[in-house]
């Protein structure tokens, strides 16, 4: 008997209880651990003893998961952690197909697509899918030569990047660019850049370089677009007059072309007249002074008789003796001879009879103040000075859509300031 039990001397009937006791202890250890002693099953032994000799009770283990307290007993459990179960809801990126990502993409501003581009090589490659860069908007960015690096190599179809900074690029691309719309006027560029790329082009369609300084060989690189149907070279400078007549050629798609100021000499003004295509329809050819002749006029007049816009503002040289010649134009809808000081006002009183198409009339630094009032009075049915700008061939014209629009197309990636 363990030592921390309580003395049988101390128990009522101690002589019966004593020689059930001892056969209990003997009988105890021979059975499993599970049973009660034939002895401790009488009626007359101690409640002590019996729950001082029976074996402690264990908890049955639970077989069915989720009824641990539908007994009376309550009992504390826990559970293992279950796997989530994968729904139709729960698709994980990676499981979508391209096309849909593509189409996710399609509404992401550049800048996070950019962002993108660098999570993992499938995003990288779906970030800069020539789908998603069809237009892409560059306007104002400094320092644009890796970024112009990166969108060139997309197969960008629209580029748009006006008033903007390249401090140096050289475009290590061999295949033909994609580009069919390109703006990059008033863009400081180095004359080598500009080579580099533009000398892939070959399907451009709407172009314009104004102000910017070029090269022989870019404009032989631009008499390999025959599909050119709107050039704007104003201000432009560095280039000589064969080139620009082998260009012009070439372009035999041509309907706007803009050269107005220059640095054109008398031979690059008979180069334009000479060479131009005779599809075209609007035509600037302002600020030659003492460059454009009125044999050139002939010569233009000849060639191009589809002309409805001409613009020959700043050229000194002509006076009233063009107007026959200028008369051939069957079609002139706008005619613009400001600054044209050898013109008399009597001499454009007549005009509306002359040019019986003629809507538009531009005569700045000719009439002002009463005789412009005179001379709209004549001319009832002619706009007279209403329009200060040439839009000729220019990708945002002054009466054209206003925000970032080049020849009524809007670029759907644009690089946010």
């Amino acid at each position: 008997m363990p030592e921390h039990s309580m003395p049988l001397q101390n128990l009522p009937c101690l002589s019966l209880q004593g020689s059930m006791l001892s056969q209990a202890k003997r009988t105890h250890k021979r059975r499993s651990k599970g049973g009660l002693s034939e002895g401790l099953d009488m009626e007359c032994t101690p409640t002590e003893l019996i729950h001082q000799w029976s074996p402690l009770h264990k908890h049955q283990r639970l077989t069915s998961k989720g009824k641990e307290n539908d007994g009376n007993q309550f009992v504390l459990a826990r559970r293992s952690r279950r796997k989530r179960e994968s729904t139709s809801s729960d698709i994980a990126w990676d499981h979508l197909p391209d096309e849909l990502l593509l189409r996710i993409l399609f509404y992401i501003p550049l800048q996070d697509l950019l962002r993108m581009s660098t999570v993992c090589q499938r995003w990288r490659r779906l970030a800069l899918d020539e789908s998603l860069w069809h237009s892409v908007d560059l306007e104002g960015l400094n320092h644009m030569g890796p970024a112009l690096q990166q969108v060139l190599k997309t197969r960008v179809r629209m580029l748009r990047c006006p008033r903007s900074f390249v401090e140096e690029l050289h475009f290590t691309g061999t295949g033909p660019l994609q580009i069919v719309v390109m703006d990059l006027s008033s863009s400081i560029i180095p004359t080598s850049s500009l080579e580099s790329f533009i000398c892939h082009c070959r399907q451009l369609e709407y172009l314009s370089l104004e102000g910017l300084q070029l090269s022989d060989a870019i404009i032989c690189s631009l008499s390999k677009n025959p599909n050119l149907l709107q050039l704007n070279l104003s201000g432009c400078s560095g280039f000589s007059a064969p080139p620009l007549a082998d260009m012009l050629e070439s372009c035999t798609s041509m309907e706007q072309l803009n050269v107005a100021w220059c640095d054109f000499s008398n031979e690059h003004v008979k180069s334009v007249v000479e060479s131009v295509s005779s599809r075209v329809t609007h035509l600037n050819l302002s600020g030659y002074r003492e460059n454009l002749t009125l044999d050139d006029v002939k010569v233009l007049v000849t060639r191009c008789p589809l002309i409805q816009t001409l613009d020959l503002s700043d050229s000194t040289l002509l006076m009233a003796d063009s107007f026959p010649v200028l008369k051939q134009l069957k079609g002139l809808l706008h005619l613009s001879l400001s600054r044209c000081y050898h013109i008399h006002l009597a001499a454009l009183t007549d005009l509306d009879k002359t040019f019986p198409m003629l809507s538009l009339l531009d005569v700045f630094g000719i009439v002002s103040g009463s005789h412009l009032s005179s001379l709209k009075k004549e001319m009832p049915r002619v706009g007279i000075n209403s329009r200060p700008f040439s839009s000729i061939a220019r990708p945002t014209p002054a009466s054209g859509p206003i925000g970032h629009f080049m020849w009524n197309r809007k670029c759907r990636l644009r690089f946010k300031l």
